[in-house]
């Protein structure tokens, strides 16, 4: 019996010293669990959002244009193309002398129109002489009635004889003064579809001129946008060239285009800059000033085509947000809604997080970034 009661001990004892080995292996393993379930998932630096007044502006795209293109033509025709003054580029000044047509011909019929005009005045000298007599006996019977009536008419004759003969020189005076073909207003050439010795015709194109030098911008926007903008707003474009250009919204279209949908709006380029009809360009038209709700870039991640912002807690949890997101400036994006202007944001690093994480704050040294004016 005594050694049955020793033997039931031992094994106790047994017992006891395994449940206490295993109570001792399976501790550490509980704490380490319940470690890396409270580990920060990532080391983290905080921004605030921040106010500040930003352009407000619409963007637009559209090509450079000549405000006025002016066609220089020939006026008369028949006469050969006897000097080109300019060429393309030239700046010209209103009056100046750009194509001279060869004008001897012109010159010949103009003397032929001067005899003419003096056979007119000598035949008027003496219709008037005959006209002057038939006067002196007209009622003393020393004429006939029909003779006087005759010299009277011949008299008028030869006056409109005369004018006929005028006109016609004037005629040619004019022609002749077209053989010089001068430039309508100041401007630059730009084309020049004349050559030397060709034969013109009456409207036959010389020269094209941009009058007073003068580009446009006919940006291209919606039909919301076109309802913001207002003449004299200023226009900011960046030419192919990478030329930054200021300008001045001149004008908008009244109608929309049927296919397009979009409308113009004409904005007048400085003089003498960089721009050149025939460009593309991109650019803004300021329209004032709106505050911003904004954060830096980095702080904004995209999932599944939405912008989020990851916002930390006071138990240094964060808790994702979906955020609406607008105007983009300098680094900095603006917040149009989603997120409370005192909210406490993850700076970077938001793309490796998810909504309920733990997070480990380590303030950026210096103050948050602030907004962009």
């Amino acid at each position: 019996m005594r050694t049955a009661l020793v033997l039931v001990a031992v094994l106790l004892a047994g017992a006891a010293a395994l449940a206490l080995q295993a109570s001792q292996t399976t501790t550490p393993t509980d704490t380490q669990t319940e470690s890396a379930v409270t580990r920060p998932a990532l080391t983290v630096n905080l921004v605030v959002p921040q106010e500040a007044e930003w352009p407000l502006e619409v963007e637009a795209g559209g090509g450079l244009y000549a405000w006025q293109e002016g066609v220089i033509a020939a006026e008369t025709g028949g006469l050969r193309v006897l000097d080109i003054a300019v060429e393309v580029g030239d700046a010209v000044h209103r009056g100046q002398e750009l194509v001279r047509l060869d004008d001897a011909t012109v010159r010949a019929e103009l003397v032929e129109h001067d005899a003419r005009v003096a056979q007119a005045e000598a035949a008027l000298g003496e219709a008037r002489a005959n006209a002057g007599r038939a006067r002196t006996v007209k009622g003393s019977g020393a004429m006939p009635g029909q003779q006087i009536d005759q010299y009277l008419v011949g008299e008028e004759t030869a006056l409109a004889n005369l004018a006929a003969a005028e006109a016609a020189r004037e005629t040619q005076r004019l022609r002749l003064a077209q053989t010089r073909i001068l430039a309508v207003d100041d401007g630059l050439i730009s084309a020049r579809p004349a050559t030397l010795g060709m034969v013109v015709a009456p409207g036959t194109e010389l020269l094209r001129l941009v009058r007073q030098g003068r580009v446009e911008w006919r940006a291209e926007v919606t039909a919301e946008q076109l309802a913001r903008v207002r003449t004299g707003q200023i226009a900011e474009l960046t030419l192919p060239g990478g030329e930054a250009v200021t300008g001045t919204v001149r004008a908008l279209a009244p109608t929309l285009d049927g296919s397009t949908r979009y409308g113009l709006v004409y904005v007048d380029l400085p003089v003498g800059g960089p721009a050149r009809p025939g460009m593309f360009a991109r650019g803004y038209i300021r329209l004032g000033q709106r505050a911003a709700l904004t954060l830096p870039e980095s702080a904004v991640v995209l999932r599944d085509g939405n912008s989020y912002a990851f916002t930390v807690g006071l138990d240094d949890r964060v808790a994702q947000r979906k955020v609406e997101i607008g105007r983009r400036a300098q680094g900095q994006v603006e917040i149009l809604s989603g997120l409370a202007p005192d909210a406490r944001v993850v700076g970077r690093g938001g793309a490796f997080l998810n909504d309920g994480d733990l997070v480990r704050v380590e303030p950026a040294p210096g103050a948050a970034p602030v907004g962009v004016p």
